[in-house]
């Protein structure tokens, strides 16, 4: 594995990999030194300020991208170019063009292509499914996600719609993402919000109606009050039964293990339980899923780039209604 961005996601995921049998990190890139040399002592490996002589130089099978959005691109690229498989974090791109080039290059190339949507293996964003797949809810009567941030402060680059989408794409996403695995293909969106001085649409409500006819809401601030917790819930509604989660954690994900989380199932004239989970590291889950298949020659089942571009499509779709105020049709 090369990690290539030394960040808070590029931490996440070394911790991840260290406790895997089957992956281990051989190269640190990032244009920061003291950032780039400190994780890649951690890992145990050589740091590299520039990509190109990184893969020349290093044993690497793997590329794993957790660069700020607008550089996503350039090394998606370039690690086709050296026939490496490709991991990159969310969100993948800004545009369907971008998008298209790097999953045209991954192909041609032979190599893998995964984008890190985690929630889809949130502990209890996974028991959603599984309940919903076995019909535990009965016929969807609603569904709401919801995920309120204050504003990270990682870096000035953030701040900027054309380097990361603002909250519509580097937040929203994921809700829309998850709704999108467990309904499939939206069929129309509208949505409401404001936008920041900036142009970034950090406040967003969107109304979802998929083609199997589910209607579901997601809703995304990243610019909630100083001192707010990072808050995500999610509420499925069937003629049967209802499941409710709520998680509120410290300031944006970085406190994740003290965390106030819990599941609740109402129905079928039970007063409702909690439900008892285990709680593993998503993070940990989604790279052992990405390496496993890799490993094995095997496609990636937990999400392919056919479900990445259609998610991206309905985030350009909600962006259109917000600026026309009008349904928009996919």
């Amino acid at each position: 594995m090369a990690i290539v961005g030394a960040g808070f996601m590029g931490q996440t995921h070394l911790a991840a990999y260290k406790t895997m049998g089957n992956a281990r990190v051989s190269a640190v890139c990032d244009l920061n030194e003291q950032q780039g040399r400190a994780l890649a002592q951690q890992a145990g490996c050589s740091w590299f300020s520039n990509g190109e002589e990184m893969l020349r130089q290093a044993q690497v099978d793997v590329v794993d991208i957790c660069l700020p959005t607008f550089l996503h691109e350039e090394y998606a690229l370039l690690a086709a170019a050296h026939k490496k498989h490709i991991l990159c974090e969310k969100p993948v791109t800004l545009t369907l063009e971008a998008f298209d080039r790097m999953a045209a290059a991954a192909r041609q190339a032979g190599v893998q292509f995964a984008v890190g949507q985690a929630v889809r293996f949130w502990p209890e964003y996974v028991k959603a499914r599984e309940l919903y797949q076995a019909g535990e809810f009965g016929a969807i009567k609603y569904a709401r996600a919801s995920r309120l941030s204050v504003h990270p402060q990682w870096s000035e680059w953030y701040r900027r719609p054309e380097n990361s989408g603002g909250g519509l794409f580097d937040l929203h996403l994921h809700d829309v993402d998850y709704l999108c695995s467990l309904f499939g293909r939206v069929k129309t969106v509208y949505a409401v919000g404001q936008k920041n001085q900036l142009g970034c649409w950090n406040h967003v409500a969107s109304s979802l109606r998929f083609e199997n006819g589910v209607c579901a809401v997601a809703e995304g601030i990243i610019e909630m009050p100083s001192g707010f917790p990072f808050t995500m819930e999610l509420n499925i509604v069937g003629e049967q039964r209802g499941m409710c989660y709520r998680m509120q954690a410290g300031r944006n994900l970085e406190d994740v293990s003290s965390a106030v989380r819990e599941s609740w199932l109402y129905g079928d004239g039970e007063q409702g339980r909690q439900l008892e989970l285990e709680l593993y590291d998503a993070y940990t889950r989604e790279l052992t899923h990405f390496i496993d298949h890799i490993e094995a020659g095997t496609p990636i089942t937990a999400i392919t780039p056919d479900e990445v571009r259609h998610v991206l499509q309905v985030i350009l779709a909600i962006r259109q209604s917000l600026e026309s105020g009008e349904t928009v049709r996919l």
